[in-house]
């Protein structure tokens, strides 16, 4: 993905609060050199950043007709305003180790034995994974087939086949954290069955 960003000079609050006021959005550029004070159109930002790519996919900086390559680090959006206050990116370059998050697409779920045959519900435990790469192998999203799943099926993350050149980041006790839940459906009585006997009454001892 691309954007199109502007350097800007001014800085504090009331420079950002004056770019807020035209439509812009302030955000600094890091990493491999100085730091870079810039602007970007509010409205353009907005679209992207609620694009799942912009958060995991190696970005296109345009400044002044020189592309840098980038990756989003943080947002700070208002609190209640439909309003992204302050971005920041980190330039990227060959040799830069990448610790990303990158979503998971689960797949074939629907047509698994385990929802197709038991009608098990299968519910997703993560929906993004931690890895550590070099910029060229950067997915933009990780598959997960779902599609031989079984309510016996015990799926954890070292189940999940990564693309080459990246590995997972687990922290914790726990090196390999279930992806899914799976629930066999609940067994409902028979129609017609009879009730459950109640318990006899308790014998009152003696005086």
């Amino acid at each position: 993905m691309q954007f199109v960003a502007t350097e800007r000079a001014k800085q504090g609050t009331g420079a950002s609060r004056r770019l807020r006021i035209s439509g812009k959005t302030p955000g600094i550029v890091f990493g491999a050199g100085e730091a870079l004070m810039i602007e970007i159109d509010h409205n353009s930002l907005w679209h992207a950043v609620h694009k799942e790519a912009f958060h995991s996919s190696i970005l296109d900086m345009e400044i002044n007709g020189q592309v840098t390559k980038v990756v989003l680090r943080d947002v700070q959006f208002h609190p209640y305003k439909k309003l992204i206050q302050h971005v920041d990116f980190q330039r990227v370059e060959a040799t830069t180790k990448l610790h990303m998050n990158v979503p998971l697409h689960f797949e074939g779920v629907e047509e698994s034995p385990a929802v197709k045959g038991e009608n098990c519900t299968v519910t997703p435990l993560m929906h993004e994974l931690q890895v550590i790469c070099q910029p060229a192998d950067l997915p933009e999203f990780i598959k997960v087939d779902l599609s031989a799943l079984t309510s016996k099926s015990v799926l954890g993350l070292q189940s999940v086949k990564l693309p080459n050149g990246v590995k997972a980041v687990v922290r914790g006790a726990n090196k390999n954290p279930a992806v899914v839940s799976i629930k066999l459906p609940e067994v409902a009585p028979a129609e017609g069955a009879a009730p459950a006997p109640a318990a006899a009454p308790a014998k009152k001892g003696k005086k």
